[in-house]
């Protein structure tokens, strides 16, 4: 349940995905099903989810505006996906800001990224590159972000005026951050907390050692989402000390919840994230979770929205 403050303070979700499994491809949520991989058994979300299932599924929360990230279609309908999201924006409101996939590798490059960016809501580009030496937890055949190819691909997100938003993990962040740091005109939004690995040898503390050398640098910023993914069985009390300390590194006016609908149903309700994350942070001021539940998001996907309208 959520308690008035709670659902009162406006949230621009950072972190949304849609599809419409008619109109695109995507082999992830295509049967058969299996328990192994990173996401684990995905049937329960295999269907068609548009912004008005998400709006009947925050309906006791006060969305302002959400942020889609790319869903996983299949490669070569990338900038098929973000027309798709623009037409869901224009008849809907959402969603607000659309970070789209691009194959940093990719000798088009440029010209994808242009396509991108020719749409008015597009933000940013999300390529995943979780690397893990273990097959149920890798995404990537190898990693992708100690490729000299795909660290040039970072860097004409620039020219683009993109963003870059990051999942990984943590044995990956020193050389994301080394990359980064060459590159100080790109914001990078680490996803989904950066993903600890608690089942590594020292994984969460290789963890906060990678989240301190990125916060060290302005222009990382970090969304709290995903708590399935570093713990299935995952309770309130048991990622109290994770969400805390990445507010400790980044601050509010670098971190942003999100609700990572519908995947993150894979590991609980909306309402019992979100109400556990208010509980987290209750002890914060209330400017400070205004920035951490909406003024974030809105200020570094300049999403332009006022805050204090309710759609």
């Amino acid at each position: 349940m959520t308690d008035a403050v709670a659902s009162d303070i406006p949230f621009v979700d950072a972190h949304v995905h849609f599809w419409d499994l008619a109109h695109l491809r995507y082999e992830w949520l295509t049967p058969p099903f299996g328990e192994d991989g990173p996401n684990g058994n995905v049937a329960a979300i295999a269907a068609t989810y548009l912004p008005a299932d998400y709006r009947r599924e925050t309906m006791g929360w006060n969305v302002v505006g959400a942020v889609h990230v790319e869903a996983g279609a299949r490669v070569d309908q990338a900038v098929a996906e973000t027309r798709w999201l623009e037409r869901q924006a224009d008849a809907e409101a959402l969603p607000t800001g659309i970070v789209a996939y691009a194959d940093l590798t990719a000798p088009d490059l440029t010209t994808t990224l242009a396509a991108h960016a020719a749409h008015p809501r597009v933000r940013g580009i999300r390529q995943i590159v979780n690397w893990h030496r273990f097959a149920d937890r890798t995404y990537t055949a190898r990693d992708l972000t100690r490729d000299p190819v795909w660290q040039r691909g970072f860097g004409a997100l620039a020219g683009a005026g993109l963003s870059f938003d990051l999942q990984c993990y943590p044995a990956q962040m020193p050389a994301v951050a080394a990359l980064s740091a060459r590159h100080p005109d790109i914001q990078v939004i680490v996803n989904h907390m950066g993903m600890p690995v608690p089942e590594d040898l020292n994984g969460l503390d290789e963890w906060r050692a990678g989240l301190r050398v990125l916060a060290k640098l302005p222009q990382v910023a970090i969304k709290l989402s995903g708590m399935g993914f570093v713990w299935r069985e995952w309770s309130t009390e048991r990622v109290r000390s994770l969400i805390l300390e990445a507010i400790d590194l980044f601050g509010p006016d670098r971190t942003m919840f999100a609700s990572d609908l519908p995947t993150d149903r894979l590991f609980g309700s909306l309402d019992r994230h979100l109400s556990a994350y208010h509980d987290i942070v209750g002890d914060l001021t209330l400017g400070e979770r205004r920035a951490l539940f909406g003024g974030t998001a809105n200020r570094l996907y300049r999403l332009g929205l006022d805050l204090e309208k309710r759609p």
